[in-house]
C-alpha cells in the first residue's frame, strides 16, 4: 500500500489503530489530518510519511487526494468529513472509505452510487465495526430464507467509547431514533421498542437504536423492515426514553459545544488491556411474510480492535481493485463470511425450531 493509501484522521482514538494495524501488516500509507504537530509526530513514531491539511478549500483535498489510489477517512465526525473528502474523490479518480456509523451520513453516500459509477470510484463507508460484522451477518441470514422481508439486530457488548464514538453519539442525542419499515426509514422515539435476547444462555434486556444498518442492510439484502437493538441497563432505559421532552435542547449549539468538550475532557478510550478482555455478541432474525425464519449469533473480538483490522484489509482489498465502482456496503462488497476472516470471530446458527 505504499503512496497508494492515505488515512486521513490518523491520529485520532481509532485511526491511531488502523494506522499502527497497517504498519503491522507491512504496509506503509501516507497519514494525515489538520493537526500539523500531531500528524508529524504519529508519522514520526511509525516512520511513514504525511501530509497535513484541512478540509475547507475543496481545491486544496482535491490537490491532496489525487495522489492516491484511495482514502480511508477516519476522522470523524463524518457527517463533517465525508462529504468533503467523497467530493475530491469523485473529481479525482480516488476510491473512498470510511469507518462511519451514523444513518444520515451512509444515506447520503449512497445516494451518490450514481455519481460513484460515472466516475469510476468506489464508495465503501462502515468499513470498521460500524457495520461490518453486522452487515455480514445481515447477508449471511438474507441468503437463509426465501425472499426475507424483517431483519433485527442485537448489539450486546459496547461498553466502552472513545472520543470520537463518544462525540458521535453527542451529535446524536438530539435526533429521534430510527428504523426501517417498506423500505423507508422512519424516525421513532428513543428506545422505541425493548424485548429481550438470548446471548449465552443469558437473557439481556434490549432497546431499538439507530445503529448504521438500518440504513447499509437495506442496500445490502434488499430486506425492507429493519430494526436494530442494543442492550442497555435499564436505569438507561428510562433515560433514553424521557430523553424525547429535551431533544431540542440537546441539539442546540451551546449544549453540543459543552459535552463535545466534556468528552474531550474525560473521554480517553478503552486501554489496550480493556480491549483486550473485551468481546462484542450480535444476534441476527430475519423473517418472510411465509413465517419462515431463520437465526444466527455473531460474537468478535473487541469493536476498536476489529475495527482497526477490517479497516484496513477492507482498503487493501479495495486497491487490489477486487470491488467494483458505486456505492458498496461491506458484506455486499466482500460477502457474508468477509467478517470471519478476522481473530476472534464465531459465528453460529440458532436453532429456532421450538
Amino acid at each position: 500500500m505504499s503512496d497508494e493509501l492515505l488515512i486521513y484522521g490518523s491520529y485520532g482514538y481509532t485511526g491511531t489503530l488502523v494506522a499502527k494495524t497497517a504498519v503491522d501488516e507491512g504496509t506503509s500509507p501516507v497519514l494525515a489530518g489538520r493537526r500539523a504537530e500531531a500528524v508529524e509526530a504519529q508519522a514520526t513514531e511509525l516512520g511513514l510519511n504525511h501530509q497535513t491539511f484541512t478540509l475547507k478549500h475543496p481545491a486544496i483535498i482535491e490537490q491532496s487526494v489525487s495522489h492516491f489510489d484511495a482514502v480511508l477517512n477516519c476522522a470523524g465526525p463524518f457527517s463533517s468529513t465525508a462529504t468533503p473528502l467523497i467530493d475530491a474523490c469523485l473529481a479525482t479518480g480516488t476510491d473512498y472509505l470510511d469507518i462511519a456509523g451514523q444513518i444520515d451520513v451512509l444515506e447520503s453516500i449512497a445516494e451518490r452510487d450514481n455519481d460513484a459509477i460515472e466516475a469510476d470510484v468506489t464508495l465503501l463507508p462502515a468499513v470498521g465495526f460500524d457495520v461490518v460484522p453486522t452487515d455480514c451477518l445481515a447477508v449471511y441470514l438474507s441468503n437463509q430464507v426465501e425472499n426475507p422481508t424483517r431483519l433485527r439486530l442485537a448489539l450486546d457488548g459496547l461498553r466502552t467509547f472513545s472520543p470520537g464514538t463518544g462525540k458521535s453519539i453527542v451529535e446524536g442525542l438530539h435526533r429521534p431514533g430510527a428504523v426501517r419499515e417498506n423500505g423507508e426509514i422512519r424516525d421513532v422515539p428513543p428506545a422505541w421498542k425493548s424485548r429481550a435476547f438470548t446471548f449465552d444462555g443469558a437473557d439481556k434486556e434490549a432497546v431499538t437504536v439507530p445503529w448504521g444498518d438500518v440504513s447499509t442492510a437495506f442496500y445490502a439484502t434488499d430486506i425492507p423492515d429493519i430494526e436494530t437493538y442494543a442492550t442497555v441497563p435499564e436505569y438507561a432505559n428510562t433515560v433514553m426514553k424521557r430523553s424525547g421532552k429535551i431533544t431540542r435542547l440537546l441539539g442546540s449549539t451551546p449544549v453540543q459545544k459543552a459535552l463535545k468538550s466534556l468528552v474531550d475532557t474525560v473521554v480517553s478510550g478503552p486501554t489496550a488491556a480493556q480491549r483486550d478482555q473485551n468481546v462484542a455478541r450480535i444476534i441476527g432474525e430475519v423473517e418472510t411474510d411465509d413465517g419462515d425464519e431463520a437465526s444466527a449469533w455473531l460474537q468478535t473480538s473487541d469493536p476498536y480492535d476489529l475495527s482497526a483490522q477490517t479497516a484496513v484489509k477492507s482498503a487493501s482489498r479495495v486497491l487490489d481493485n477486487e470491488v467494483e465502482a458505486g456505492f458498496l456496503t461491506p458484506g455486499k462488497a466482500f460477502g457474508p463470511d468477509y467478517v470471519l476472516e478476522f481473530p476472534g470471530v464465531e459465528r453460529r446458527d440458532i436453532d429456532i425450531s421450538d
